[in-house]
């Protein structure tokens, strides 16, 4: 996207399972231990709570509502004077996938959404949120948002065992009155059911029909718990989803409010009390999906509030206890930073545990029912904003969901890399949707390939293939030279964008490369054998062997190997040797090699991809680095003016993104507005994200610790503090290439110490913190050997901690808490 513009068949109960296989499966390979530095102690509820966020006046619209999900369901939540609010959300709730031929229109694909949530506080009588009582805070550190006013205080949490939230009220209003909870439709067109099938059931019923897709809503009433559940049906394509609402610990009375409305009202009394708000999802029609959802807030009703919070508690407690950034500043501004950070990775635990990971925009935050600017599906440009600088952070289960949606569509991947351009391996769009390109009629694929490739001329296209195309989603890469449509008479007139076949994301190859060096990645974080040849090594070989075979591919006279008709990103379209695609290439192929040396595989691959490599057309000069661009400094300048002039770039650059209160110019994007929760809305109503705290992420894990290889497929590097302001003050513990855990602190201009907790064992390779200066090594606690020279060599064992300092300085002299105080 939006650089200017941006991303079953039935999805089957087997490709389901094969997902939560491989989730459940990656999680058991390898897991991050807590840090255990012996000479920083973290004081992490300080640190963490450094980030909350506190409102003294209500949100001023829904989107700057305070975040609160478990991973899998969650909702913004914000205030009206009477009443607490939630569109409940999960990751795993599709309107349709891509063989869909009802959405042609930009953004009219939707998903996600399960159901609106009101709990109104008022019957009668005063307004509870406002004026000077009111205050809403949410605590980072345990994952619980408090709302208080005129004698009522709420404090919301999302369960992290079981798909529910759970909201206890405290009323302690001299004259309480019934507290209704209202459960309604996102959508409100109705088909009425009549005639002699007529059923009083359906009265509450609600479908909706556009083309061939249809979405019902059922209002339901079960053993004194409320339910509304959806069914999103378009040719073999079936999803569903269900809330069940439930209050314990006072009188409730279930009744249908209106066609779109059920409502449980709680008997007016003061104390507490505990609203339960459970959701699933399946995409199985025979499954009773709001069973399932029943069946989670009976998980919840068995336990009181104290016991789901200090679950929460402990959950969060581990989830903190793995890693931390400490950043200080004498203007705030590092602090800042921090707190951004800290946020992000709240963000991210509260979205990216479930079986999908969140889309881009709206992630599981969004508040305006079907309306999703950019549409349903996922945009690689967009979604690595939240993914491609995470690993450092060491939680690397936020990104499962992430690996196991692209593992997910593999087969529909290599399918369309067969169809669609005539190659091997796999093709993954830059905009797609969560099951994979659609397999095509064998005419269909045959004629689109010869305009891909520029075969065909597209003035010569067919009108059958004009009609295939024309109901087709136009953000799908695939079908991406179109543009909106108009009406004519009835008729959807679907015109092109002036390019024939080439759009913004229709020929961007590249993708399949930049996803599978994570697979990589994170093969290099952990040294997990089994990931490697189970769920890196398909992707990495897939996205090699699709530009081996690329048809556009082809040896020059100068004896280079050079791409044609493909783009740059979404700019440059129907060029040749685009940096995007040379640089993937020059990437996936060392680590392809490397891949298939480390585990004794396809011998005969590698010699053809050495030869490949060693003749691939150069990249381009001035390719851009794998992290924020800090450096460009002009000749000349002296080396005290350099270093000033590059701590104030780094500090401009994280600035830029942690502007909070208004329009902003953040890179790359242009006028976007930031709220009070730091989440940015851009481009219309409901299109909010946090890729802009990902870009931070990205950024500071970068200047903080680099272990990146010095060229694709070598051998990792440990650097601390490599792009870092000589003025600001930081302590952190972050994961390293090596499955190294690496403590170290700058204070004062200097580099301290650094610390590594070897989990792997193996050998490390850390570039000298203090130049050639010889430093000494303590392992475990001891005094151990000597070295020196710019880049430091030493053999590790599993579970040995090995403490670098300069030498004659004995660690202990650095040990610290913080926060201090």
């Amino acid at each position: 996207m939006h650089r200017t513009f941006h991303r079953r068949k039935n999805a089957s109960r087997g490709l389901v399972k094969i997902i939560l296989q491989s989730v459940f499966f990656a999680s058991l390979s390898w897991s991050q231990t807590s840090f255990a530095s012996t000479l920083i102690t973290v004081d992490e509820s300080n640190l963490v709570s450094r980030a909350d966020i506190d409102y003294d006046r209500p949100a001023t619209r829904s989107e700057e509502g305070l975040p609160v999900g478990n991973g899998r369901m969650g909702s913004l939540v914000w205030t009206t004077p009477s009443a607490l609010k939630f569109q409940i959300n999960r990751v795993d709730v599709f309107a349709e996938d891509s063989s869909t031929t009802s959405f042609p229109r930009a953004s009219s694909d939707y998903g996600s959404g399960c159901g609106y949530v009101d709990i109104n506080l008022v019957d009668a009588g005063e307004d509870v949120f406002v004026g000077d009582s009111f205050g809403q805070h949410l605590s980072v550190y345990d994952g619980l948002m408090t709302a208080r006013g005129n004698g009522i205080t709420a404090r919301v949490l999302a369960w992290n065992k079981r798909d529910v939230m759970v909201v206890e009220i405290d009323d302690q209003r001299p004259q309480p009155s019934a507290i209704n909870i209202d459960l309604r439709m996102l959508r409100f067109a109705a088909q009425y059911f009549g005639g002699k099938n007529f059923n009083l059931a359906q009265v509450h019923t609600v479908m909706v029909q556009t083309a061939e897709h249809t979405a019902a809503s059922k209002l339901d009433i079960r053993d004194g718990r409320i339910l509304l559940t959806q069914e999103f049906r378009e040719h073999n394509f079936y999803d569903s989803s269900a809330v069940a609402i439930g209050v314990v610990g006072r009188a409730a009375k279930a009744r249908y409010l209106n066609e779109y409305t059920v409502q449980l009202s709680s008997a007016p009394g003061r104390g507490r009390f505990v609203i339960l708000i459970s959701s699933a999802a399946s995409f199985d029609s025979k499954q009773d999906v709001g069973a399932l959802a029943l069946a989670e807030l009976e998980a919840a009703a068995s336990k009181n509030f104290p016991e789901l919070l200090s679950d929460n508690s402990d959950w969060w407690r581990d989830f903190w206890a793995k890693g931390f950034v400490h950043l200080h500043s004498d203007d705030g501004s590092a602090e800042t930073v921090e707190q951004s950070y800290n946020y992000f990775l709240y963000l991210m635990a509260s979205s990216s545990r479930g079986d999908f990971p969140p889309r881009f925009g709206g992630l599981l935050w969004n508040t305006c029912g079907d309306m999703r600017c950019w549409g349903s599906q996922y945009w690689w440009a967009n979604t690595s904003a939240y993914y491609s600088g995470l690993m450092p952070a060491g939680r690397l289960d936020l990104m499962n969901p992430m690996f196991s949606l692209y593992s997910g569509m593999y087969q529909a991947c290599a399918l369309a890399a067969k169809q669609q351009w005539g190659s091997q391996g796999i093709w993954i769009p830059e905009t797609v949707f969560f099951n994979g390109p659609e397999p095509l009629p064998d005419d269909i694929a045959t004629e689109l390939r010869e305009l891909v490739l520029a075969k065909k001329p597209w003035a010569e296209r067919s009108e059958h293939f004009r009609w295939f195309a024309e109901t087709k989603m136009r953000h799908d890469s695939r079908w991406n030279f179109q543009s909106d449509g108009k009406w004519d008479h009835g008729h959807l007139v679907v015109p092109d964008k002036g390019s024939g076949v080439f759009g913004h994301t229709t020929h961007i190859l590249a993708d399949s490369a930049r996803i599978a060096a994570l697979f990589w990645d994170r093969y290099q974080y952990t040294m997990d054998t089994a990931w490697l040849r189970d769920r890196a090594y398909p992707m990495i070989k897939g996205a090699a062997e699709f530009y081996r075979n690329f048809p556009n591919v082809i040896k020059g006279g100068d004896g280079k190997y050079h791409i044609t008709h493909v783009n740059n990103g979404e700019g440059n379209w129907n060029s040749q040797d685009t940096e995007l695609e040379l640089s993937s290439m020059h990437a996936i192929f060392p680590v392809a090699i490397r891949a298939a040396e480390i585990l004794q595989t396809d011998a005969d691959l590698q010699p053809l991809w050495r030869e490949f490599d060693a003749q691939l057309a150069p990249a381009p000069a001035g390719t851009r680095r794998a992290h924020l661009d800090f450096g460009g400094f002009a000749a000349g300048e002296s080396p005290a003016a350099v270093a000033k002039t590059e701590d104030e770039r780094i500090k401009g650059r994280f600035k830029e993104f942690t502007l909070l209160d208004g329009f902003t110019d953040v890179p790359g994007i242009g006028g976007a507005q930031i709220f009070r929760n730091r989440l940015r809305l851009r481009e219309g109503p409901g299109a909010i994200d946090a890729e802009h705290l990902g870009g931070l992420t990205f950024g500071l894990h970068s200047a903080l610790l680099d272990s990146a290889p010095p060229a694709p497929g070598g051998i990792p590097v440990i650097q601390v503090f490599p792009e870092w302001p000589a003025d600001w003050d930081a302590e952190y513990t972050l994961l390293a290439r090596g499955n190294f855990l690496v403590t170290s602190s700058h204070q004062k201009g200097k580099i301290e110490f650094v610390e590594l907790l070897s989990q792997s064992g193996g050998d490390c390779r850390l570039k000298n913190p203090w130049g050639d200066d010889a430093v000494d090594l303590y392992r475990d606690g001891k005094k151990s050997e000597k070295l020196g020279g710019g880049f430091l060599n030493f053999k590790t064992a599993k579970g040995e901690n090995i403490a670098v300092v300069p030498s004659g300085a004995a660690p202990d002299r650095f040990k610290c808490t913080v926060p201090e105080g």
